[in-house]
């Protein structure tokens, strides 16, 4: 405790209150000091201090303290995009990828030769040679021939087709060029053999075409997404001793993105072609000459894509404005989709792609595009990672649409078409397909067309279109080293016209082909084609029947 000082006083009769008076004073600390104070504690107050200290440095904090765990986090699921590595409606060919013209092929064993013989007197040899690391220069040589003869006296065929691909890359753009030459020899057997008696010469068909193709494309992106691709094409057709057809086609596509939802789109697509005869009594001489200007805008989002547009068309000096509008539209993602369109087109009837379709044409005297509108709907949709399907129903309107008849005026003129004209024509055409495909090891894919023309003007009946084709394929590696496939044509039959302009039905068709193919080792395979299982003789077009059951085997070597 303190120690309270010592004072020493004097007392006297007058100071008797005063000292009263300071002994109560005194007394009164003590009295308080002696109480129980439960509410503070006995404290000193210091009216002054002083002591020396150093001030604490101060440093970072090396050890960090455990953050608390965030429970508001969204936890998303990843989901693994389906394994499909081969495109849908596009059956699996036994070529390499040495024969597309694509930069990002894979540039392995691209050198290959397949030969093989087969029934009907078939040679079969196919080879392709690649060349360029894909980086700087890439070079793709294709070849085919083969060959066969007929049951049939004069139902013979040959093909032999040379084909060149190259692409040179360029800092930013790529110059690619495409050059080949075919040559397809058909015959007109398609006459009564027990009245005419012809040589080969006489109904040989030898289509020859060389054609040149020169591109040139940019590879990088450009600001707002600018592209280009400009294409100059070159080719020279001809019927041997009958006819040639040359033409120059010009193709400039441009597209610019404006921001993430909306792009611009325009081509510009020039198709001139100059037509002369040399076996008809009075040879003609004329050209065809199609321009179209297809601006548009496009709209994408998540759910929704839009394109508008209009094509100005001319063919051959007559204007034609022509829709080209489209939609898609995703109901529940991934799932389901709605589609619709009207959109219009300028089908170029040249001599060419006519007998692309029908090889037994007659020589024609005039060509008549076709202009085509289609207003369709459809929808879309996907089952798990595998399965897709659409289905579209379209009604089309044909204007000028060539038909193809058989030349009825005499019996020695009946082996070979005709082209009819139809001014006026409609189509309400029902069109489905489906893929179910599991990475390239195994897929099936099937289609199938229903047609029914209605409102012919020139014509009865839409001679020898075809009411219904259903195609499909297979493709299954069974084991390692073995590939199993087959693909399936059907058609039903249509109507053709006969002696007499008589309307008869010609029967539908079956075509079905197995196959298979097993890789000894890495260098050399073997493989068997079976085609026209059922021998099936059907007559796609009137007159010429179809080869019956033929194999083709052979070996693949790769180096």
């Amino acid at each position: 405790m303190t120690t309270l000082p010592t004072i020493n006083m004097r007392f006297n009769l007058h100071t008797n209150w005063k000292r009263i008076m300071l002994s109560a004073f005194c007394a009164l600390p003590l009295a308080l000091w002696a109480q129980k104070d439960t509410s503070r504690k006995p404290s000193v107050d210091i009216i002054s201090s002083y002591k020396p200290v150093l001030r604490n440095v101060a440093k970072i904090n090396l050890s960090g303290s455990q953050l608390q765990a965030d429970t508001s986090r969204q936890v998303r699921m990843y989901q693994v995009p389906s394994q499909n590595l081969i495109y849908a409606y596009s059956p699996v060919s036994l070529k390499p990828l040495a024969l597309e013209q694509d930069t990002n092929l894979y540039l392995g064993n691209r050198n290959y030769v397949k030969a093989g013989f087969g029934s009907y007197s078939t040679p079969y040899l196919k080879a392709g040679l690649g060349f360029g690391d894909g980086k700087k220069m890439l070079v793709n040589l294709y070849g085919l021939y083969t060959s066969s003869k007929g049951s049939i006296k004069n139902q013979d065929y040959s093909e032999l087709t040379v084909r060149g691909t190259g692409s040179y890359f360029l800092p930013s753009n790529e110059v690619y060029a495409d050059v080949s030459m075919q040559q397809k020899t058909f015959h007109l057997f398609g006459y009564d053999h027990s009245l005419f008696d012809y040589k080969k010469s006489e109904v040989r068909q030898a289509f020859q075409e060389l054609n040149l193709k020169v591109g040139f494309r940019n590879t990088k992106s450009l600001p707002m997404s600018f592209s280009y691709d400009p294409t100059i094409q070159f080719n020279v057709f001809n019927l041997r001793d009958k006819l040639t057809e040359t033409s120059v086609m010009l193709s400039l596509p441009l597209q610019a993105r404006i921001n993430d939802q909306f792009s611009v789109r325009a081509s510009f697509d020039g198709d001139f072609t100059n037509y002369s005869t040399s076996s008809l009594p009075a040879n003609v001489k004329f050209s065809n000459n199609v321009l179209k200007l297809s601006p548009g805008i496009k709209y994408e989002s998540p759910r929704l894509n839009i394109h508008a547009g209009l094509t100005p068309s001319w063919d051959n000096g007559v204007f034609n404005m022509l829709p080209n509008i489209y939609a898609e539209a995703q109901l529940q993602e991934k799932v389901f989709m709605l589609q619709a369109g009207w959109v219009g087109n300028i089908i170029k009837n040249t001599f060419r792609n006519m007998s692309a379709v029908n090889p037994y044409l007659a020589v024609i005297g005039g060509q008549r595009n076709t202009r085509e509108l289609e207003l369709y709907g459809g929808i879309k949709a996907s089952v798990g990672k595998h399965f897709n399907m659409s289905a579209k129903a379209s009604l089309l309107s044909y204007t000028n649409l060539p038909l193809f008849i058989n030349d009825t005026s005499s019996l020695a003129n009946n082996k070979q078409f005709l082209v009819s004209n139809e001014s006026k024509i409609n189509n309400f055409r029902i069109h489905a397909d489906m893929s179910f495909i599991s990475q390239d090891k195994f897929s099936i894919t099937a289609g199938f067309n229903l047609n029914a023309f209605t409102n012919m003007v020139d014509n009865a009946k839409a001679w020898n279109t075809l009411p219904l084709e259903l195609t499909g394929s297979f493709r299954w590696w069974a084991f390692k080293r073995m590939l199993l496939k087959s693909d399936l044509y059907l058609f039903g039959g249509g109507k053709y016209l006969d002696f007499g302009n008589l309307s008869r039905n010609f029967s539908g068709g079956t075509d079905l082909s197995i196959g298979a193919e097993y890789k000894v080792n890495q260098q050399f395979s073997a493989f068997l084609d079976v085609n026209n299982l059922f021998a099936n003789k059907y007559q796609r077009w009137h007159n010429y029947e179809v080869y019956g059951l033929n194999l083709l085997g052979g070996i693949v070597v790769r180096f």
